[in-house]
């Protein structure tokens, strides 16, 4: 019976540790979406989230931890989108496209903060879940519901290409040098050499 209260507890506690760990994110996401990575201050987070400073060091014990946590939110986002609104499309190129492409026009929305997640990623020196993520969604997407376990080296090295290029026609744009349609075209293009076969 004495158990109970403390699982309500700490049940409690997680949720609000959770609550707050979402917090930090969002705060983090709200300033380099203004003025991207640099702008990710530890302080300024701490501040604008309304936690400690030492709190916000224990959920995130460096500024590129905070980072590697805003493109995981990123990614949440756009397989909830995926999730309520699945690719229309009939061939696996088709849907990979559409994904890469509605995962493009949510991070154009934000320039800023899709420069400094995509710049951050580039010079990770943290492992970050992004090109996993981005890999495992192609696969579920093109290869009706195939899972990174399940798929074959030969099928994770295709749509892992496919996320790369993304990633690289992502960066052109941003500085400039591809337009959303130019990227369109690209991405078709790579999406029905590398996943012809999948």
């Amino acid at each position: 019976m004495d158990s109970h209260p403390t699982t309500g507890g700490h049940s409690v506690r997680t949720r609000s540790q959770h609550q707050r760990r979402k917090r930090i994110v969002q705060a983090a996401a709200a300033l380099a979406s203004r003025g991207g990575v640099e702008a990710m201050q530890m302080r300024t987070v701490a501040e604008r989230a309304g936690v400690a400073l030492g709190t916000l060091y224990r959920y995130f014990p460096s500024k590129m931890d905070l980072v590697v946590a805003v493109v995981g939110e990123e990614i949440d986002l756009l397989e909830s989108s995926i999730e309520r609104r699945p690719p229309g499309a009939t061939t696996p190129s088709s849907r990979a496209v559409d994904v890469l492409m509605r995962a493009t026009r949510g991070l154009m929305r934000e320039p800023e903060l899709a420069d400094a997640l995509i710049r951050s990623l580039i010079m990770a020196e943290v492992q970050t879940p992004f090109g996993d993520r981005m890999t495992g969604l192609l696969l579920r997407v093109s290869a009706d519901g195939l899972t990174l376990d399940a798929a074959s080296e030969e099928q994770l090295d295709l749509a892992g290409s496919l996320a790369s290029v993304w990633v690289q026609e992502l960066l052109e744009m941003l500085r400039g040098r591809r337009t959303y349609d130019q990227i369109q075209r690209r991405i078709e293009t790579a999406a029905a050499r590398l996943l012809s076969d999948i």
